[in-house]
């Protein structure tokens, strides 16, 4: 993407090369294609350069809008401080309630919105009910079937999704904030291994 700067002012922003008029002269869109970065400069043509520094992961944050801005013959599209959400759930105050914010029936303590460690636990809970799903007929012959026996590997995996997935709620309910939050997520490479402090679910081996 290409900005137009008419005394040191954004005037124009330019999404894909076109011919323009830019004073009393046409110029052909190749002029992108064939000039160079000074002779475009020149006829206040400049490339936007993209500062994500500031731009975080929208699963964890909520980023300001972008902007843009022109300084040192560079125009720059950037972002300010990004806003980690909320971790933990936000609920309502005998305020809120007195001022008639919230919902007929509300009690202070109830929750308003629920925040990233509610919703990443029912996911964790979903993930789990999801491999267990298939392996419930053994248990439910094993119920209905008096000589029948779920087969040992069968219950050992069922009992590792528990166990694993109960140490990963604990993980998630003990993270102090939206960044640890997020450090439990992000993967690293060891020796060539991707893994995660959250670590993962088990499979079921064929």
């Amino acid at each position: 993407m290409y900005a137009l700067v008419t005394n040191n002012e954004i005037t124009k922003f330019i999404n894909h090369p076109k011919s323009m008029v830019i004073g009393d002269v046409q110029y052909p869109a190749k002029i992108f294609s064939v000039w160079s970065a000074s002779e475009l400069n020149a006829i206040g043509i400049y490339e936007v350069i993209t500062d994500s520094t500031n731009f975080k992961d929208e699963k964890w944050y909520i980023n300001t809008n972008e902007s843009y801005a022109f300084a040192d013959d560079q125009v720059t599209r950037s972002w300010g401080t990004a806003t980690p959400k909320a971790h933990a759930d936000t609920l309502w105050t005998q305020d809120e309630i007195n001022d008639g914010d919230a919902p007929e029936g509300t009690s202070p303590g109830d929750v308003k919105t629920r925040g990233l460690k509610y919703n990443l636990i029912q996911t964790i809970k979903q993930q789990a009910s999801g491999l267990l799903a298939p392996t419930d007929w053994y248990v439910v012959k094993a119920t209905e079937v008096s000589d029948y026996s779920v087969p040992s590997n069968i219950s050992t995996f069922r009992a590792s999704v528990r166990t694993k997935s109960n140490e990963m709620e604990t993980q998630i309910t003990n993270a102090s904030d939206t960044p640890a939050l997020e450090t439990l997520y992000t993967y690293t490479t060891t020796d060539g291994v991707q893994s995660r402090p959250l670590g993962e679910l088990p499979t079921l081996e064929s």
